[in-house]
């Protein structure tokens, strides 16, 4: 009896399908890139032809006192009769410096617009690539990691959204060493740094995939995340301050959800070690009753 036998099955039965040369891979990847690339430019046009209304309702959106966010706040500010949580007025000055800044951050908005509304179907695309390639029980194992990690975003992006941006919206304007000192910012400056801080967010919480397929490949153990756990959360620290603006409270609000995330991947590193020594021991056992 074969050490795995539905493995070496499945290899028969790919090579009776004709094994594809290194061209014919690079050939199908270019049209993964290229669907990948329309759906982004179509987004992308899309968020560029209602570009004043995004500005007007989402980008802009952190800085009005009436923001989700703040109304939310305020009703818990009155329920527990704290009212100085309610925030009636966000004095927030916008300004273009450059000839061309505006449409310059136009064309950005819209780009990542399209980015984030196109990634749930690029990262298809990319699965749709990568999975020919697996076997039939890495896939199995695999199912649903298209909608893990499109959520996994999504959850990344609201959190960025709702909870750091208003923040740094908040604290940026109103902070203030000296009074002869007005703060006015650039356009270019609050969407870049908002840009950044959101769609960061979204990337830093696919945390998990990361260490999940670390873990299947063997680079990462569930004992060496727990060994450098301290390091861990120095380099989250780190990674923290880099995306939000220098301000400690940002840097702690999004610290605490990615270090949640990093104790997450520790026991999904754990479930796939569990698993592999699983069937290292089916394996074993199977070959001795051979």
């Amino acid at each position: 009896m074969p050490l795995d036998q539905d493995r070496i099955e499945e290899d028969t039965e790919k090579k009776g399908e004709g094994e594809m040369s290194f061209l014919d891979h690079l050939e199908e990847l270019r049209w993964h890139i290229i669907r990948s690339i329309i759906a982004l430019v179509v987004f992308t046009i899309v968020a560029f032809i209602e570009v004043k209304w995004i500005f007007s309702n989402i980008i802009l959106a952190p800085a009005k006192s009436d923001f989700f966010t703040w109304t939310v706040l305020c009703k818990i500010g009155n329920k527990f009769d704290k009212p100085d949580l309610c925030i009636t007025d966000i004095p927030l000055e916008l300004q273009s410096r450059f000839m061309t800044g505006q449409f310059t951050i136009t064309i950005i908005a819209a780009l990542v617009i399209g980015l984030i509304l196109s990634f749930p179907y690029i990262v298809w695309e990319i699965w749709r690539f990568i999975k020919p390639g697996l076997h039939k029980k890495e896939q199995s194992s695999s199912t649903g990691i298209v909608l893990v990690v499109s959520l996994l975003f999504a959850l990344g992006i609201s959190f960025g959204y709702y909870i750091i941006a208003p923040l740094m919206v908040y604290i940026m304007v109103n902070y203030q060493i000296s009074d002869l000192i007005v703060n006015q910012f650039d356009i270019t400056s609050y969407v870049s740094t908002f840009v950044t801080l959101v769609f960061g967010t979204g990337l830093l919480f696919q945390l998990p995939v990361v260490i999940y397929f670390l873990s299947k490949f063997g680079i990462v153990t569930p004992g060496f995340l727990r060994k450098y756990r301290k390091h861990s959360f120095v380099v989250i620290l780190i990674v923290a301050a880099i995306i939000t603006p220098p301000d400690p409270i940002s840097q702690i609000v999004i610290t605490i959800p990615l270090y949640m995330l990093f104790e997450i991947s520790i026991l999904i590193s754990a479930n796939v070690e569990r698993n592999k020594k699983k069937k290292e021991a089916q394996e074993a056992l199977n070959e001795s009753a051979s």
